[in-house]
């Protein structure tokens, strides 16, 4: 489950002009911009937008903009070269100053609107206006569409300043959630899990914002003090920023009779969609409603998959909206995430989720927004009751995909050859029992011990004689399952490429932002290096320092084990 890096071809883009003849901008020559936008993209403050696809917007440059780190694996892939990264022009604009495109590239930015459903129902109030119609990119900003080695990217700044969506905020993010998005995009690649990617991360030397936090060695579930953070703008990359809920705002407008293009406006989107993310997959050639049906397919079948891949590497979304649902089906927006330690199947770190949005209710949380998926896209088959009828088959057959694709997560994760219920919900519940480490402890059973105290460096409380007695039964018939199916040293090499060495601990994480604030990004550097290669082995120094149990003193502490989204 490593990222495939031998594709990596030589660097082909070494300066900022040649970076700039890559442009190619599909969204905005194919789809529709807002008809009360600004010619000029100084758009800026909060207001309804009732049509269109995208609001043209400036992004507002942080000052004095200082690099701090870059992707060498996306630079790499994309054929850039890593120089391009201290760059002036290249700087400037990543930390939005768009004044520096060259032609074909535009002096202007985007941002999108979308709706919200959480668990299946739609809201509207965290719209200024009641409406829905303020709701969107408050301070995501995409600067950049182009081609590379083929493939379409783009490219989006986090933290670029406010955009008509803004909600009256400021449009900035601060160092500290820059450097966990930056550092998190680039982790879940290395661990194989679909995600959009992180190209740059540049910090302001003299711009900072207010935000509320906690102060240190608070156990405080919500922050009790105002701090000034830094700004930030990390840009991160995906082959579309298309959502859940951008197709949803088109529906409900299409369904409410919004205005007199809006029906269209849902089918342009819908296109662009498949043609941006799923042009592989699905035929030109067939008719539209048959696409619409292969949409519904495909991404039932990624959606299925990414939620199984976040389970196996332990991985907590924390706010899975359908606005947080990237309808390309792979991971978006780092904000309240978080990586399970010692193992609770209620982990949940944002201190705004609560258990629907918790571990393992994630596949429960894909259902619901796949449900408003199907909904978003029902309406452009309402003359085909023949494909309506499959497209329903497809909506309703998403429990019995998950649950195919969970179940054949555990198997591997075990090194079975069939999945076995008892076998998987036993040790759940030994696991619950013994408070383990969940990466340590999979990580630990890789190397197919053959006694207890081999895993016992995972566990958070000590062994019992009860608890005892029902682990040695569970790990001796596990093991005799292992051994009657082929070779061990075969088995155990494929779990190690399915349960990584290296997880993410916030408590480490934490450190490294903390020093980026005082101008040392020597840990954010450190943990890049930890993070590409989170299946193997390193030197004893880093196994030392991040392969290890979370100490005491981190448990219910305030920024570390628990968080608000104050970013």
């Amino acid at each position: 489950m490593t990222a495939n890096s031998s594709a990596f071809e030589s660097p082909t883009t070494k300066t900022f002009t040649q970076f700039s003849q890559r442009a190619d901008y599909s969204l905005m020559d194919s789809l529709q911009a807002d008809p009360q936008a600004t010619g000029d993209g100084h758009d800026h403050l909060p207001r309804q937008v009732l049509s269109g696809h995208y609001v043209p917007v400036t992004p507002t440059p942080i000052t004095a903009p200082e690099y701090i780190s870059h992707s060498q694996t996306l630079f790499d892939e994309l054929g850039l070269s890593h120089e391009l990264a201290l760059d002036e022009e290249f700087r400037r604009l990543f930390s939005g100053d768009i004044t520096v495109a060259q032609e074909p590239m535009r002096q202007i930015g985007w941002a999108t609107g979308y709706a919200l459903s959480i668990y299946g129902t739609e809201y509207i109030q965290q719209c200024p206006f009641g409406t829905g119609n303020g709701y969107g990119d408050g301070r995501a900003i995409s600067v950049f569409e182009g081609l590379f080695n083929g493939r379409r990217w783009e490219m989006q700044l986090k933290g670029g300043g406010p955009t008509p969506y803004c909600r009256g905020a400021d449009g900035r993010a601060v160092l500290r959630s820059s450097v966990r998005e930056f550092l998190a995009q680039d982790y879940m690649q290395a661990l194989g899990v679909p995600t959009s990617r992180s190209l740059t991360l540049y910090v302001s030397q003299s711009e900072t914002v207010r935000r509320p936090w906690y102060t240190q060695n608070s156990q405080s579930i919500d922050p009790d003090i105002l701090i000034d953070n830094p700004t930030a703008i990390t840009t991160r990359v995906a082959p579309s920023f298309l959502r859940v809920g951008q197709l949803e705002l088109f529906a409900r407008r299409a369904r409410s009779n919004a205005h007199q293009e809006a029906l269209k406006e849902l089918q342009m989107i819908v296109k662009h969609l498949i043609k941006r993310n799923y042009q592989q997959e699905i035929d030109p050639s067939l008719s539209f409603s048959d696409q619409i049906v292969n949409l519904a397919y495909l991404f039932r079948g990624r959606l299925t998959s990414l939620v199984a891949n976040w389970m196996r590497v332990g991985y907590c979304q924390g706010n899975f909206n359908s606005d947080n649902c990237a309808a390309g089906g792979f991971t978006l927006d780092y904000g309240p995430f978080g990586f399970c330690e010692l193992f609770d199947p209620k982990f949940q770190p944002w201190t705004g989720g609560g258990d629907h949005f918790s571990f393992f209710n994630q596949p429960v949380a894909a259902e619901a927004n796949y449900q408003m998926f199907w909904a978003a896209i029902r309406p452009l088959l309402n003359d085909n009751t023949q494909a309506l009828a499959r497209l329903d088959q497809i909506r309703d057959g998403f429990a019995e995909a998950m649950s195919q694709e969970i179940n054949a997560m555990w198997t591997k994760k075990l090194g079975l050859i069939t999945y076995d219920s008892t076998m998987v919900n036993e040790l759940l519940q030994l696991m619950v029992l013994s408070k383990v480490d969940y990466t340590i402890f999979f990580r630990k059973l890789s190397n197919i011990p053959d006694k207890l105290t081999d895993l016992e460096e995972s566990f958070y409380l000590p062994k019992s004689g009860q608890v005892e007695t029902q682990w040695n039964t569970w790990l001796q018939r596990w093991r005799n399952h292992i051994m009657s199916c082929g070779d061990p040293r075969v088995t155990s090499a494929a779990m190690k490429q399915i349960n990584p060495k290296y997880t993410w601990r916030e408590w480490l994480i934490a450190p490294a932002y903390k020093k980026a604030e005082q101008g040392d990004y020597s840990l954010i550097k450190e943990l890049q290096a930890v993070f590409s290669n989170p299946y193997d082995k390193q030197s004893s120094d880093m196994e030392t320092k991040y392969d290890r149990l979370k100490p005491n003193e981190f448990f219910n502490a305030g920024g570390v084990s628990h968080y608000s989204c104050s970013s």
